[in-house]
């Protein structure tokens, strides 16, 4: 039975000690230690968190703060907001911590960014809500008579969970006549009385006897229990059991198996017969240890019936009794040390882990904390921890039994982009005893590789005349970063390809990288395409790379020969010269001609399509020369019409013809007479025909009015001058322009003769300057001889003759040699009549002004030569 005292609340306390170590970069520690008694209300204030730790609020808010514990049950609740700490579950010291004391249990607040760790640590103290108690109702005792005053009677244990000044602090008995109370303490403190005989027993006075046992507390308000003491008188039996040993000690391993021997007691009586006869028990069975060992009644043997853990007990005290059959009994002490074994591996508890961590994160960076610990003592309960793969970290140990895992070097998401870290905890036991724990770190992307060509120049091939719009190549970039940082967009780098941007040729697909040509090309007028294209990520900042894109174009046959020699002029006629007395193999001429393509589509072949004797001339193959195959003859006619065609090697080949005149003779009239029916090409049409014949008799009329009107203007100019001659007005002598001589400073300065010498196959011209005359073209004295003013005359006409030679090629205009036909029939009936025209006005004039002094126009033969070899 228990029995309440009066009950005075015990005040809680707190205890703060604050001794920061550094983790690893800016990872900070401390120490709280809170005192609450038991059984407070939930919600209950235990301490200012915040205040006590020098924290703000915004920092446990920021943090992230939270408690961590590797205990199933979280007593404690912390309010971020306010920055205390609360009760949260019921707290019973006794159920928490037993008999140990003081009773404690520590956990961890932990922030982050940056990593904070404080353990704190809240002791329960212990308030007076357990009575004492026994395990039974009654205790029954068996006493001879004889028994000896002294005798020694071990009394059931109470039991308090409470501990300190609320457990169990004494023992009462009962006022009585025969038996005192003596009160002793175990080695633990554990409290136990014994009832000791003072005056002998008289069964035959009082054969029997009750009394009660009662255990009180020190807590306030006191407890206490009860249990009641029946005593037997027996009769005749004078000598009690005696122990050879008061302590027996001995040793097991924990975790022995069931039935291990423990130690035997002993104990002898000097009586004879049944009343020597011992029995063997444990006299405390509230101890709980009846659960671990056992003795036998008879041999006093001791044995383990249950499992032994070092780590809940280290050392067990057991009480033994020895009774003889008249009820006499002795006590005697068997200390149990427990040995340790290895049998507790370590346990791993994560505190905080951080995943993912970004790969550009610096060398020492922590990741996470983890607490370990290991129940076994000495070398048995010493931890290493490693890291068991060869990864870029490392484990460091910061405080007792917490271990911070960092990286070692910088990460490379490139290389790896998610690590299996296992945590291997050994202790130094023997077997070692291990346990692993594997964290799954994924390595975050950060845009720091730009995107490389997969080649480091790209070369196409596109053949001209080609489409535009189609595709050339494609050009790859890989980025071995992820997502936004890996997705690749193409660019066209600005550039200039023949005074345009790049951008009128090629075009980029910024997405598939896809280079379209945006026009045709033209071999003929580039060749190759070269541009820089650059790749650029989606990161921030973009990193990008370039590379060299080079396209080849490919020439097709488009384009046929061109003959550069001989020139072909429409309807002109040109003629090459063989004389009769040229000899086999005899160059007549080079047939000369060029292809604007390249390659084999440039490689020309030279074949004789027609010919007038097909058996006189041959054409070189590669080389394009026309010689004769036989000696020319007599009977050859001097006309020889050949067509040249000229051919590529292109496929399809295309070709060019050109017709080559020759003339078989050996004097130019002989050429002259042969051709001069050759001047038009027969196959003109009909239309040209008659524009032709329309435009000579527009030009004919034309000339004729002209003429006349030239003609009547002149006669007009005539009389005047003859009027003036007669009058007695002074004269004034008149020069046409551009030849006027007077006073030494016109344009000529001195009269020259001329012989034009005019080749019929060239415009080279031959010419002799004759020495200049000293005398004026015209003397107003009239000094000078009628043979002077013939001179004269002669003079102008001969400079008419050199201009117009000079100007124009006479020979070409009216043979008809390197010009085609229109342009010479332009000279013959236009051009020409109105230089013969233009020839006769200045003649006219000049003769004008020799008149006025001789009165008559006289045209000495050698004026009248000259005309005539102008006319031929």
């Amino acid at each position: 039975m228990s029995k309440t005292l009066p009950h005075c609340p015990l005040p809680y306390h707190r205890e703060f000690a604050s001794s920061f170590l550094p983790f690893y970069l800016n990872m900070v520690s401390g120490h709280i230690r809170y005192s609450i008694p038991e059984e407070m209300k939930k919600g209950s204030l235990i301490g200012n968190v915040a205040q006590d730790l020098g924290l703000d609020l915004k920092r446990l808010r920021s943090g992230r703060a939270r408690i961590v514990t590797g205990e199933s049950i979280q007593y404690t609740e912390l309010k971020t907001d306010k920055g205390i700490l609360v009760v949260k579950e019921r707290i019973d010291r006794e159920q928490l911590c037993g008999d140990i004391t003081p009773c404690s249990f520590s956990f961890e607040v932990i922030l982050e960014n940056p990593m904070e760790l404080h353990q704190i640590t809240v002791e329960i103290t212990d308030i007076n809500d357990h009575s004492p108690t026994f395990k039974r109702d009654k205790i029954h005792f068996e006493i001879s008579e004889i028994a000896n005053s002294g005798a020694r009677f071990s009394l059931t244990s109470a039991e308090d969970p409470d501990v300190g000044v609320n457990g169990l602090r004494e023992y009462f008995l009962t006022e009585n006549d025969n038996f005192v109370l003596k009160q002793n303490s175990n080695a633990d403190g554990k409290k136990y009385a014994e009832m000791v005989l003072q005056k002998p027993l008289d069964r035959e006075t009082n054969p029997s006897l009750s009394l009660k046992l009662i255990a009180v507390d020190g807590g306030t308000p006191q407890r206490s229990g009860t249990v009641n003491i029946d005593i037997t008188v027996l009769d005749a039996n004078d000598n009690a059991p005696v122990f050879n040993q008061s302590v027996y000690k001995a040793t097991v391993l924990e975790n022995s198996p069931r039935d291990t021997y423990v130690t035997t007691v002993n104990a002898s009586d000097a009586d004879f017969g049944s009343n020597s006869v011992i029995t063997y028990y444990f006299s405390d069975l509230n101890s709980g240890l009846s659960d671990l060992f056992m003795i036998d009644e008879t041999t006093g043997v001791i044995l383990i019936t249950g499992s032994v853990d070092f780590e809940k007990d280290k050392k067990y005290e057991l009480r033994i009794d020895a009774k003889d059959q008249g009820g006499l009994t002795d006590s005697s002490k068997v200390i149990i040390e427990v040995t340790d074994v290895n049998d507790n591996a370590p346990i791993i508890s994560v505190m905080s882990f951080t995943s993912p961590v970004s790969e550009d994160s610096p060398s020492g960076t922590t990741i996470g904390i983890i607490n370990v610990k290991d129940l076994d003592s000495g070398d048995n309960g010493q931890v290493n921890c490693k890291i068991e793969q060869n990864a870029p970290f490392k484990i460091k140990s910061n405080l007792r039994n917490y271990y911070t895992l960092v990286t070692d070097t910088v990460l490379d998401r490139e290389s790896v982009s998610e690590y299996n870290i296992t945590v291997v905890a050994t202790d130094a036991g023997r077997p070692p005893l291990y346990t692993k724990r594997t964290f799954h770190l994924k390595v975050s992307d950060v845009n720091d590789n730009a995107p490389v060509f997969s080649q480091g120049v790209y070369n196409a091939f596109i053949t001209e005349n080609n489409s535009p719009g189609v595709s050339v190549l494609m050009l790859r970039a890989r980025d071995p970063d992820e997502n936004q940082n890996a997705r690749i967009s193409y660019i066209l780098e600005d550039a200039n390809i023949g005074g345009s941007p790049v951008s009128e040729y090629v075009s980029v697909n910024a997405e598939s990288g896809v280079v379209h040509v945006v026009r045709s090309f033209d071999y003929e007028q580039i060749k190759q395409l070269v541009f820089v294209v650059k790749a650029q990520d989606g990161g921030s900042p973009p990193l990008s790379s370039n590379v060299s894109v080079k396209i080849m174009i490919q020439d097709q046959n488009d384009n046929p020969p061109q003959v550069l020699y001989p020139v072909q002029t429409g309807g002109s006629l040109v003629a090459e010269m063989v004389p009769r007395s040229a000899d086999v193999g005899y160059l007549v001429t080079k047939v000369v001609a060029v292809d604007v393509d390249s390659g084999q589509n440039a490689w020309l072949s030279y074949k004789l399509q027609k010919a007038t004797d097909r058996a006189l001339f041959e054409v070189g193959l590669q080389n394009g020369e026309i010689r004769t195959i036989r000696q020319v003859t007599d009977k050859d006619p001097v006309k020889q019409r050949l067509t040249v065609i000229v051919e590529d090697n292109g496929q399809p080949s295309r070709s060019a013809t050109v017709i080559v005149n020759v003339a078989v003779a050996d004097s130019f009239p002989e050429v002259l007479s042969e051709f001069t029916d050759f001047t038009h090409d027969k196959e003109y049409n009909d239309n040209l025909t008659f524009y032709l014949v329309l435009a000579l008799a527009v030009v004919s009329f034309l000339f004729i009015t002209c003429l006349v009107v030239i003609i009547s203007v002149k006669i007009y100019r005539w009389r005047q001058s003859r009027v003036l001659y007669h009058s007695n007005l002074p004269v004034i002598p008149y020069y046409p322009p551009r030849y006027s001589d007077t006073l030494g400073t016109g344009t000529l300065q001195h009269v020259y003769n001329y012989e034009v010498c005019r080749t019929t196959d060239s415009r080279k011209s031959d010419m002799k300057c004759m020495q200049p005359m000293s005398q004026s073209l015209v003397s107003v004295d009239g000094a000078e001889t009628d043979t002077s003013q013939v001179d004269h005359l002669c003079v102008v006409f001969g400079r008419h003759i050199h201009y117009y030679a000079d100007h124009l090629d006479l020979n070409n205009l009216i043979i008809g040699s390197g010009i085609n036909s229109f342009a010479r029939f332009f000279f013959l009936q236009i051009l020409f009549p109105f230089l013969i025209v233009s020839l006769f006005s200045d003649i006219f004039q000049e003769t004008t002004m020799f008149s006025i002094r001789k009165q008559t126009v006289r045209f000495p033969g050698k004026f009248i030569l000259s005309l005539f070899s102008f006319l031929i």
